[in-house]
């Protein structure tokens, strides 16, 4: 058997017989080739171990020889020096596969390893989008916005400035949290949102935090910073000294809710005042008394206009503006009431459960967009609105809501009104004064709907367990008498309040003369406490004998749940200790 092969130039036999049988010749090929006998060659397998040698090393040893056998020729040809060239970078890169082998470190495999920690590194981009982000965005933006919500987009475009009454719960803080993020991201303007308090602007953070994370953006920072484009998304509470020194898009929410209103406007509408800036005002209604219903009903415009002929007069009924109308005085409006939110395809509401669980005047006044008239109330807006405070502001010092203890272990005061026949139940707990005068602050308020004694009794003993309670008034007249019960099993000296027309009138005197003096505060986007005392109104009873103050209470609901459990709380203090003449006690020695 004759087998040929380039190993010539190596004149020592038992290397040529190794470097053949690492090629895949058997010990016989290889005898007959070297022309050796097959014993010998059998030696120098078994006493050289050839079949024990690792593979790479047959490779190092095969390229060595190879390498000798060019650098021995006299002459080399141009292809000899690349064969040279590949052969020598092949041994380079075997010298670093055995040195990982023995290091482990992934350097010694690949110097760019070591070399991209050299030199200052490129921190990634923070709160940034890729150009595939920012479309997957608004794929997203417009397939899950609803039409009524869509009309909004299209009238954002053309009119510089949106002023929208709503029903509530359809979800415009929602869709606006995710139009601005698009609007900044396409055209680098700030967009600033102004709320009623700072924990209600939060509400647009988060879910424009929630929005940048469907395309895998975790959006940081307060105000956030697009990466992009420096654009600034900035939350702000209505503190006007704070609001005037911005320049952006605006977005004022709960307009109806906010106190002071005229006096904000005219500092926030400056943010928006250059050309190319836009203003979104919306907001559910509250009372036609507010200061901000004269800038819906075009009456603000009025005002000052010496010539008639500058002014107008503006139809702002739902059938004008049920579709959205641009208006005489440059605003653009619309009414969106819960029949219109259903129309146009939100699917998130039951009519019939709503109507059901409302009374017909509230069901009209939050989803129907009827403003309230609050001339007969107890509690006109134009006193509740006193009590309007941005609390992550104003108690700052001694009030942080998402620790485990809120309020340390200072005391406070719980007021609980159980619920009547398919209505809600309402509790709040109220911080006392540190000093006769003081004012009473509105910590937390809670309204429980289709819960038994047990599970409502139970969330005033979690109440209790997180905050420091001396005192706990609860409205046992009829079935709250249940709840009342299972309370003084674990809080034995909670204070059953029996209803009487004295009773009641004691109640809403305490609680008027509180709210005149300016000693009660609560957050401002606490709307529902707002409603819940305008709701209170003065009535007879049922003999026409006496007066007595009762809510908008029907079978199918009330309203006024959270401002009767304020005023069990406020029970606690005397009439006359607000102003400091409370009674002394009088011993007499004889």
């Amino acid at each position: 058997m004759t087998i040929s092969t380039d190993t010539s130039i190596l004149n020592d036999p038992r290397r040529q017989a190794a470097l053949l049988y690492w090629q895949g010749f058997s010990v016989p090929q290889i005898a007959e080739m070297l022309n050796t006998k097959r014993p010998t060659v059998q030696s120098w397998k078994q006493r050289d171990h050839w079949e024990e040698t690792a593979p790479i090393s047959r490779v190092e040893n095969t390229l060595e020889a190879r390498l000798i056998q060019l650098y021995a020729k006299p002459d080399l040809t141009a292809h000899d020096f690349k064969v040279a060239d590949f052969l020598s970078r092949q041994m380079e890169r075997l010298a670093r596969v055995n040195r990982y082998g023995q290091t482990g470190n992934e350097a010694d495999l690949n110097p760019n390893v070591a070399n991209r920690n050299k030199g200052e590194r490129k921190k990634p981009k923070k709160n940034f989008f890729s150009d595939e982000a920012v479309e997957k965005l608004e794929e997203i933006f417009f397939a899950e916005s609803f039409e009524y919500q869509l009309g909004w987009h299209k009238a954002g475009l053309e009119h510089r400035i949106r002023n929208i009454l709503k029903s509530r719960q359809i979800g415009a803080t929602f869709y606006f949290s995710r139009e601005s993020l698009l609007q900044a991201l396409k055209t680098g303007h700030n967009q600033i949102f102004l709320s009623a308090s700072k924990t209600q602007a939060y509400v647009f953070r988060e879910y424009i935090i929630q929005f940048a994370r469907l395309v895998d953006v975790d959006l940081t920072g307060d105000p956030i910073v697009i990466g992009n484009n420096g654009a600034k998304l900035i939350f702000l509470g209505t503190n006007s000294n704070t609001a005037q020194s911005h320049n952006g898009d605006l977005l004022v929410d709960e307009i109806f809710w906010i106190p002071n209103f005229q006096k904000l406007r005219k500092v926030a509408s400056g943010m928006a005042s250059q050309q190319h800036l836009r203003s979104t005002y919306f907001s559910t209604p509250s009372t036609l008394a507010h200061g901000a219903y004269p800038f819906w009903s075009g009456e603000l415009f009025n005002k000052g206009r010496a010539d008639k002929s500058e002014c107008v007069d503006l139809d702002i009924s739902h059938a004008a503006l049920k579709n959205g109308m641009a208006c005489a005085d440059g605003q653009w409006r619309q009414i969106v009431n819960i029949e219109d939110a259903l129309a146009g395809g939100c699917d998130l509401f039951n009519l019939d459960t709503l109507k059901r669980e409302n009374s017909a005047d509230d069901f009209r006044n939050l989803f129907m967009c009827e403003f309230v008239d609050d001339k007969a109330s107890v509690f006109p807006f134009e006193e509740l609105q006193r009590c309007m405070v941005d609390s992550m502001e104003a108690w700052a010092d001694d009030w942080q809501p998402f620790a485990t203890r809120p309020f340390g272990y200072r005391p406070v005061w719980m007021g609980y009104d159980p619920s009547h026949t398919g209505d809600s139940a309402g509790c709040v707990v109220l911080a006392p004064p540190v000093v006769a005068g003081g004012k009473f602050r509105i910590l937390e308020r809670h309204q429980w709907k289709g819960m038994d004694f047990a599970t409502q009794a139970e969330s005033i003993k979690k109440l209790t367990e997180k905050y420091h309670v001396e005192y706990i008034g609860i409205d046992a007249t009829g079935i709250g008498q249940g709840v009342y019960q299972l309370v003084r099993s674990f809080y034995p000296a909670a204070r059953e309040i029996r209803y009487s027309p004295e009773v009641k009138t004691a109640m809403v005197l305490k609680a008027k003369d509180t709210i005149a003096r300016g000693c009660l505060e609560y957050d401002v986007s606490y709307t529902d406490i707002t409603a819940s005392f305008m709701a209170i109104r003065k009535t007879m009873t049922s003999s026409g004998r006496s007066a007595t103050y009762d809510a908008s209470r029907s079978e199918e609901a009330s309203h006024a749940d959270v401002a009767w459990a304020t005023m069990h709380a406020l029970l606690n203090e005397p009439l006359t200790a607000g102003s400091g003449n409370a009674p002394k006690s009088i011993l007499e020695f004889n």
